[in-house]
């Protein structure tokens, strides 16, 4: 990170001037301009690979990348906001002093900072930089107010990472408005039916938006939408396109209700309607092309098999293809067949040949996960595998005795018993097995495996954490025997929670669950 953090040009190497302190830490973020975002994206799409959706995460893999060269090339700049350290003279006593003494030292600060005095003065720099927002080279969500004196800094202190001596004023998301030309089906890994609305692009938070989900078949009838119709579009949290309502004046004559199809748009099955009458759901299982591919891609993914090297295009033109019907069909891939492949070459056909190999040997956890159980994240597969110590014990189980596991209850063990009793998916795992795929079974257990602090705990990570990623955080903690899950409820035992922890710290607070930062995380996992 060091090495990538020195080739941002805007991070200087060399401080100026000589009022300056023996030690500084500074502390800031690291983000990418709208117009370098959209440039980069541009050079991505040229290159046939994957678009960034936001700047915000663009700015974020940049400073992910292993080689600083990559990083360097990169549209990055760096304001800081912040001090970590001062030692060796007189630190500054307020926020704005800070800001102009870093400024001195050729420092980027944000020039937008403002000294108000009072909630009207906060209010009235509120809407200035509101109305400034569209106009500004960069993406902001809204602005932080802060107590200046840093005594009162001090006094007020943290909870968990968090300064009880700042808070943020988010601005609304960002809405314009637009035309629905088309609304479409898209089938997911499990089946189910999204519809989504393509629109004519629109300019939205910094991104041209030509697609939004419409979620179910209960949004479309909530809004009324329909094809022609003048919609408003929004990217929630300013990341998700959204539509938001329909501008009924607008509304053409004869313009028709959606209707959801009653047959799979992919693979002509028929479309079974949840008890709830909310999710669609395509019946063709493995012998619908799109569940294929959603489902291969995620049997290939890295919490999953990890498949090195199989992308998601590559998917996609393996399964068009008709040469692969399953997960097991990765399996009998050659090297030759696979440098023929467009893009692809010898040598990167000989490494995802030695991927595939590799992911031949797994854990019982991972393959369950992998198979893409409905309802069954890597935390209740751990679960399961832990319960059982092997598959063929899984696939008999009732769901009395799935009800069993931890957090495991009547509608996961339902979809758990569906799962195995579907032929398509035992021929799936017989084929799999067949193919040298394995794993290490063992004996039932009831016992955590790991002792420690977080041993048999059940943990929720949110928000941003400073040393490491969600990915790296929940490895960690599943090392020391926790169970990691997704959702904050009574049966939680530790909340860990990062920058920008939002309604899951609210949830954690009010049920009186313990709330941990990364630092006292780490401390108590030793």
């Amino acid at each position: 990170m060091t090495l990538n953090a020195r080739s941002v040009p805007s991070i200087p190497l060399v401080l100026r001037g000589k009022a300056f302190p023996s030690t500084l830490e500074v502390r800031g973020e690291v983000f990418m301009p709208i117009a370098g975002f959209q440039k980069l994206n541009e050079e991505q799409r040229a290159r046939g690979e994957k678009l960034y959706a936001n700047p915000r995460n663009a700015a974020a893999g940049s400073l992910r990348q292993l080689d600083p060269r990559l990083c360097a090339k990169r549209p990055l700049a760096f304001f800081c906001y912040a001090l970590g350290i001062w030692r060796g003279s007189k630190a500054p006593q307020t926020q704005m002093d800070l800001l102009n003494q870093l400024r001195a030292m050729g420092l980027p600060v944000n020039p937008l900072a403002r000294e108000a005095v009072g909630i009207d003065a906060c209010i009235t720099y509120y809407e200035h930089i509101l109305e400034q927002r569209p106009a500004l080279a960069y993406e902001i969500d809204g602005v932080v107010y802060k107590v200046s004196p840093v005594r009162d800094q001090q006094a007020l202190g943290f909870v968990s990472r968090a300064p009880r001596w700042a808070m943020a004023h988010k601005f609304p998301a960002q809405e314009e408005t637009t035309q629905i030309k088309a609304i479409e089906i898209q089938v997911g890994r499990t089946g189910a039916l999204t519809p989504v609305a393509r629109l004519e692009p629109v300019f939205v938070g910094g991104v041209t938006v030509s697609n939004a989900t419409l979620h179910n078949a209960a949004e479309i009838e909530r809004l009324d939408a329909r094809v022609g119709d003048t919609v408003v579009v929004r990217r929630a949290g300013d990341v998700i396109p959204e539509v938001v309502s329909v501008v009924l004046a607008e509304r053409k004559k004869g313009a028709r209700r959606f209707k959801f199809p009653s047959e799979c748009p992919v693979c002509n099955s028929t479309v079974a309607v949840d008890a709830g009458g909310i999710i669609r759901r395509c019946t063709g299982g493995l012998i619908c092309s799109a569940q294929v591919k959603e489902a291969i891609k995620h049997f290939v993914s890295r919490r999953a098999l990890d498949v090195e090297g199989m992308g998601e295009k590559l998917v996609d033109q393996l399964v068009e293809m008709t040469r692969i019907k399953s997960p097991a069909d990765l399996f009998t891939l050659t090297r030759d067949e696979l440098a023929a492949l467009e893009r692809m070459g010898s040598k990167s056909a000989s490494n995802l040949i030695k991927a595939l190999e590799k992911a031949r040997s797994t854990t019982l956890a991972r393959f369950l996960y992998a198979l893409g159980i409905p309802q069954v994240g890597e935390a209740t597969a751990q679960a399961l595998a832990d319960a059982f110590g092997g598959l063929d014990r899984l696939m008999e189980a009732s769901v009395d005795r799935l009800e069993e596991v931890p957090d495991v209850g009547p509608i996961v063990a339902g979809e758990i018993v569906r799962f195995f009793k579907a032929s398509h998916n035992r021929a799936v795992i017989s084929d799999l097995r067949k193919r040298g795929v394995v794993w290490q079974e063992g004996l039932p257990t009831s016992a955590p495996a790991v002792e420690g602090y977080f041993s048999g705990k059940t943990v929720v990570i949110t928000g941003t954490l400073p040393g490491m990623s969600r990915d790296q955080a929940k490895d960690w903690l599943m090392a020391r025997g926790a169970k990691v899950t997704g959702s904050v409820s009574k049966k939680t035992d530790f909340l860990i929670a990062g920058e920008e922890a939002g309604s899951k710290l609210e949830k954690a607070l009010a049920l009186d669950i313990a709330v941990l930062d990364e630092d006292q995380m780490r401390a108590m996992g030793e």
